[in-house]
C-alpha cells in the first residue's frame, strides 16, 4: 500500500487566517469565543459563537479581497471563501507549481462541508419573499460541492472532485477518502479538508431548537466552550475552512517537497442509534478508533496524544470519554487528551480538517494544545486531560476524532514522518 503524507496546510479559523497565527494563538490559550457581532441576537437563547475575526486591527483578521478576485465575491458564500483562502497558503506552503497536463489528471480535490451555503439561503429567501429577483449565483454560490468545484478548476485539478456530506465528520471523511485515493493508486496528490459558516439567526435558532448549543454563559462567552468539564451545556458554533494537501509519499520526495506528517490510519462506524444522540455505550465511537488504529496497524498505546471530538455537550463529551477509556484499557499508561474546540468552538463540517492540522501542528513541536476551560473534569480511567498550559512531550503518533449527527464517527491517526519507516 502506498504511503500518504502532508506537504501543505491552510488555515482560516475564529482564531484569525493562517497557520501560524492559529497556532501561535493556540499555544497561548486565546479563545475565539464572544458575542455574536454579525447579527441582533436579543430575543435569542443563544447570544455567543465563534466568528472568524473581520476586523483588520485583529491579528490574522479574513481580509477577503486578499484572497478572493472582487467580481466573485458576490457570487460565493462566505464558506467557499474560506476554502478559497486556506487552499491559497495551503498550496503555497506545498511548493506546488501549478498542474500542467497530464499530471492534473492524478490530482484532485475532495471537500467537506456540513451545510453549504445557510446564510445565504436564508437572505435569499428572505429577499425572495419580499419581492426581489434571485440572482443567477445563487445555487452556484450556495450548493456544498462547490467548494471542491472553485478549488479544482483554480488548481486545474482533473482527478476526483466531489464534497463530502456527513454532519460534523464531514471533512475528516474527505481527508480519509482522499487518503485511500491516494493509497490505492488512483491518484498522487489530493487538495482536501472542509469548510462552515452557519452563524446565521437560522443557524443558531436551529441548533437551540434541538438543544445543542451552550446558553448559559452569554455574559461569559470565554467560557461557554468547556469539553469534559462538569458544567457543560451545550456546543458554541464556530467557522472557517482548513485545507491539507496529501501527496504520495515518493511523489512528494521526488519534487523536494517539505513533508509535514504522514497520514496512516482512517476507521469508520455508524452507530445506527439517533439521529442527533450518540449510542450510550460508545460503540460507535470506539469501533472508528479500534479501525483506525487497526489500518494504521499499531496499537492504542502506541498513541500519545488524541485530539478528541469534545464538543462541550452533555452526552457527547461523557460517551467519547468512554469509548476512549475502553480503547485504552489494556494499555499501560493513561493518554493525553484535550478539545481545541475549547478555544475555536465547534466548526461542525470544518471541524476534522482544522483539528487534523492542529495535530500535525502538535506533532511537528511536540506541543499539545490544553483544555480551556476544564474546572471540574469528568470523572475517567485512562485519560489524562490536559488542562492549564500547554504540554510539552515527545508526540509520535496522535488520533483524532470527528463524530456527527446521525451517527456517523470518524477517526484519523496521524504519525510523525520517518521516510525509512
Amino acid at each position: 500500500m502506498r504511503r500518504v503524507v502532508v506537504t501543505g496546510m491552510g488555515l482560516v479559523t475564529p482564531l484569525g487566517c493562517g497557520v501560524e497565527t492559529n497556532w501561535k494563538k493556540l499555544k497561548s490559550g486565546i479563545s475565539g469565543a464572544r458575542k455574536i457581532e454579525s447579527f441582533d441576537t436579543s430575543n435569542f437563547k443563544c447570544k455567543v459563537a465563534c466568528e472568524v475575526p473581520l476586523n483588520k486591527e485583529i491579528e490574522g483578521s479574513f481580509i477577503e479581497e486578499q484572497w478572493i478576485e472582487k467580481k466573485e465575491l458576490k457570487k460565493i458564500d462566505k464558506f467557499i471563501k474560506f476554502s478559497l483562502a486556506a487552499a491559497e497558503e495551503a498550496f503555497q506552503q506545498s511548493n506546488l507549481d501549478n498542474l500542467d497536463d497530464p499530471a492534473s489528471y492524478r490530482a484532485g480535490c475532495i471537500m467537506g462541508s456540513g451545510m453549504g451555503g445557510l446564510p445565504g439561503i436564508e437572505e435569499t429567501s428572505i429577499s425572495f419573499q419580499e419581492g426581489k429577483k434571485i440572482s443567477p449565483f445563487f445555487i452556484t454560490g450556495r450548493i456544498i460541492n462547490m467548494s471542491s468545484g472553485y478549488l479544482s478548476i483554480k488548481y486545474n485539478l482533473k482527478g476526483p472532485n466531489y464534497s463530502t456530506v456527513s454532519a460534523c465528520a464531514s471533512s475528516a471523511h474527505a481527508i480519509g477518502e482522499s487518503f485511500r485515493l491516494i493509497q490505492h493508486g488512483q491518484v498522487d496528490l489530493m487538495m482536501t479538508g472542509g469548510s462552515e459558516s452557519t452563524i446565521s439567526p437560522i443557524g443558531i435558532e436551529g441548533f437551540t431548537a434541538c438543544k445543542a448549543l451552550s446558553t448559559n454563559f452569554n455574559d461569559n462567552p470565554k467560557s461557554a466552550s468547556r469539553p469534559f468539564d462538569i458544567d457543560r451545556d451545550g456546543f458554541v458554533m464556530g467557522e472557517g475552512g482548513a485545507v491539507i494537501i496529501l501527496e504520495e509519499m515518493d511523489h512528494a520526495i521526488s519534487r523536494g517537497a517539505n513533508i509535514l506528517a504522514e497520514l496512516i490510519g482512517y476507521g469508520m462506524s455508524s452507530d445506527a442509534y439517533h439521529y442527533t444522540l450518540p449510542e450510550p455505550s460508545g460503540d460507535g465511537a470506539y469501533r472508528a478508533m479500534h479501525n483506525a488504529l487497526a489500518d494504521a496497524n499499531i496499537d492504542a498505546g502506541s498513541v500519545e496524544y488524541i485530539n478528541a471530538h469534545g464538543t462541550s455537550t452533555p452526552s457527547g463529551d461523557k460517551i467519547e470519554a468512554m469509548a476512549i477509556d475502553q480503547i485504552f484499557e489494556n494499555s499501560k499508561y493513561k493518554v493525553n487528551v484535550s478539545s481545541t474546540k475549547s478555544q475555536i468552538g465547534h466548526l461542525l463540517g470544518a471541524a476534522g480538517a482544522v483539528e487534523t492540522i492542529y495535530s500535525i501542528l502538535s506533532l511537528l513541536n511536540n506541543q499539545a494544545p490544553y483544555n480551556l476551560n476544564l474546572q471540574n473534569e469528568i470523572e475517567t480511567k485512562k485519560i489524562s486531560f490536559i488542562k492549564d498550559r500547554l504540554l510539552e512531550f515527545d508526540i509520535n503518533y496522535i488520533l483524532t476524532n470527528s463524530f456527527g449527527f446521525g451517527g456517523t464517527n470518524v477517526s484519523l491517526v496521524l504519525k510523525k514522518f520517518n521516510e525509512g519507516k
